[in-house]
């Protein structure tokens, strides 16, 4: 983050009660009823479950580009759509292409960017059972909206970049693509942030992965599990022989750049790639708590920086 050595006094004030009412508003800044109805419409029979090349995929883009449309954000390409081939995948198919769905906020005084990812696509239908994917990943993708709003009515000092991938769940295409095709050298790239199932738990866990590769990330966010009302757990990026997560969901490709990441994201449970995967199956006081925690974070990363 770039900073200003000769601020004035009156402009100092200024920043301190600009950092001191971001913190607070962060919880407020989440509407918890438009965030359970986006995760309703996304995880719904119309969307059928969200599958690559589907109809239902297609109104999850069209839903997620016309969001960012309304916040007022901007892309670096056209129409938010970032169309990716997945011929290797579908042979058969006469045009054969996924879409990430990008929108861009350009920060106040840094020239690095922060990337926050959720992949919106699920299983779709399986014979007669529909896979509707609520807490994979239609809990993500709101989450991703809804800070998106946020930033987009309090402008950061770094640029966010919020993409929702398509793909993830036939080896991460979306997101590779991206990487392929990033709009500024992926140098710029200070943080990834993905949220992959983000909306229930039996032990009332959200896990942080990626500080056993970053440690610097640490500090903001034991900042955040100090305040947090769910517990915040460091950890499934295969330290001291746990569970290893590190190459599990989107952010996995921006890794294998050296690009730091953490990913939030729940234990599996027992609906998980299950057709009972629905909106009725979501905790929906812990799905607003842990998108208000990942808010909080992203608002320690803008006012601390990474390194």
């Amino acid at each position: 983050m770039a900073h200003n050595l000769h601020m004035t006094p009156a402009r100092y004030l200024f920043l301190a009660c600009f950092l001191v009412l971001s913190h607070l508003g962060a919880g407020q800044g989440i509407d918890r009823g438009r965030l359970l109805a986006d995760i309703r419409y996304l995880s719904s029979p119309a969307l059928e479950g969200r599958a690559p090349l589907t109809d239902g995929s297609r109104l999850a883009q069209e839903f997620i580009a016309s969001r960012f449309k309304e916040l007022g954000m901007m892309s670096q390409y056209k129409g938010f759509v970032q169309p990716f081939s997945i011929k290797e995948r579908f042979p058969d198919k006469r045009t054969p292409f996924g879409a990430n769905i990008v929108g861009f906020i350009p920060g106040a005084s840094s020239d690095k960017l922060i990337l926050v990812l959720a992949h919106f696509d699920h299983l779709g239908r399986k014979g007669e059972d529909l896979y509707l994917g609520a807490d994979d990943n239609a809990s993500g993708v709101s989450a991703l909206l809804h800070i998106a709003e946020y930033f987009s009515n309090l402008r950061p000092a770094h640029s966010m970049m919020f993409a929702a991938v398509d793909a993830e769940e036939i080896g991460m295409l979306g997101s590779k693509a991206l990487v392929a095709d990033f709009p500024f050298p992926l140098e710029q790239i200070a943080l990834v942030v993905n949220m992959d199932m983000i909306s229930r738990s039996t032990t009332n866990r959200l896990y942080a992965v990626g500080t056993r590769h970053y440690p610097q990330l640490k500090p903001a966010l034991e900042a955040v599990r100090a305040t947090a009302s769910i517990d915040l757990v460091m950890g499934n990026d295969g330290e001291q022989g746990g569970q290893d997560w590190t190459n599990s969901s989107d952010h996995t490709p921006f890794h294998r750049e050296g690009i730091p990441f953490v990913y939030f994201g729940v234990d599996d449970h027992k609906d998980y790639h299950k057709p009972t995967d629905t909106f009725e199956n979501i905790d929906p006081e812990f799905f607003f708590q842990a998108t208000s925690l990942v808010l909080q974070f992203l608002l320690e990363i803008d006012s601390r920086g990474v390194d």
